[in-house]
């Protein structure tokens, strides 16, 4: 009797893993957030899906550099095949199905999507019953720029554009810019201001209000330096943002895809350098000269045994090493340059080879 009673309860359902995605604009700060995130994984066990706008894993390698078991090569998935928001079915769902035949399963997916992707389409995903019975978005993180949109470059008023574009008729096109970043910071469920350092505290209370402003939910913004913040702050937020996408509107929602055709990524394979500032120098005057919104990679310097990472937005560029070369590792250095389409890719290969001396 008391078998044919338990029999009739019904099993336990299995807990779902929850996955974070971690979103914004090229250069904000999400590599950087990851790494330190995957460095103080607090006891879980977690896997990284990384969206490498590129034809090479940059980021990848970076946080393989890492330094620590949560690092693990076999726990982190890289899609190169084009923006993840555009292609969930072929590339997003294989990823997610190799995640989750780990054993021991991972107690923590991480996201990073591209810069250029939407973070909606993505958790739409999280919709489909493959997945929903597995996983469950905890959160989306939006990291966002603090020096960049204090300079204006992401603080535009969206109702004031819309009065410009009605005004002038010569205006026929939206800023494909301003659309990804205020799509990013409509789905978010916490917004990071990094680069807090930069920028001074009444900077950081008018970016707040202006966010406040355009997203209409009750948004966390919290600021940091380096992407370094406790990651009980980034995790365990449960917010099941695939049962709440109304409350999450994008510019883009009805449609099936946007456009990526105003951007343009080249890789360059770089020789050994001599002097790192010189080559640095060099990065500066080429994203100047070639209106470049992304420089990232790693090179060797001669006579050093550590691998040069370089990072650069805009015109603003840092240097570290990130990690001893491998042993039996070619020392070749690879660069991946991002900017706006029709990117002189010829002339930026003669300016990084005349560096490399």
């Amino acid at each position: 009797m008391l078998m044919n009673r338990l029999s009739k309860i019904p099993a336990k359902m299995p807990v779902k893993i929850p996955a974070t995605i971690v979103t914004g604009f090229l250069g904000a700060g999400k590599t950087t957030l990851i790494r330190h995130l995957l460095e103080n994984p607090e006891g879980r066990r977690i896997a990284l899906v990384i969206n490498e706008f590129g034809d090479i894993g940059i980021d990848a390698q970076i946080l393989n550099g890492c330094g620590d078991l949560a690092c693990g090569a076999q726990k982190i998935i890289e899609l190169a095949n084009g923006c993840i928001c555009c292609t969930v079915a072929d590339d997003f769902l294989p990823a997610i199905e190799k995640l989750l035949a780990l054993d021991p399963l991972p107690d923590h997916i991480v996201i990073e999507t591209s810069g250029l992707a939407l973070p909606k389409p993505l958790v739409k995903a999280f919709d489909w019953p493959a997945i929903r019975a597995r996983l469950t978005v905890d959160g989306v993180i939006a990291v966002v720029d603090g020096k960049a949109v204090a300079d204006g470059r992401f603080a535009d008023d969206p109702a004031k554009l819309a009065r410009q574009r009605e005004a002038d008729p010569s205006i026929a096109h939206d800023n494909p810019l301003e659309e990804v970043f205020q799509d990013q910071v409509l789905c978010a469920d916490l917004i990071l201001l990094n680069k807090a350092d930069l920028i001074d505290l009444s900077e950081q209370r008018r970016i707040a209000a202006d966010i406040a402003a355009l997203v209409s939910r009750a948004v966390k913004i919290v600021p940091a330096r380096e992407g370094r913040i406790d990651p009980s702050i980034l995790l365990g937020l449960d917010a099941a943002a695939e049962d709440d996408l109304a409350a999450r509107p994008s510019h883009h929602d009805g449609l099936i895809e946007h456009d990526h055709d105003d951007f343009d990524s080249a890789v360059f394979e770089i020789s050994a350098i001599a002097d790192s500032d010189a080559w640095l120098r060099r990065l500066v005057d080429i994203a100047e000269r070639h209106d470049v919104l992304r420089i990232k990679g790693f090179v060797e310097v001669r006579g050093k045994p550590m691998r040069l990472l370089v990072q650069g937005v805009g015109n603003r560029f840092r240097k570290s090493f990130d990690r001893p070369w491998g042993a039996g590792e070619p020392r070749r250095g690879r660069l991946v340059v991002i900017g706006a389409k029709g990117l002189d890719k010829a002339s930026i290969e003669q300016l990084l080879a005349s560096g490399e001396a």
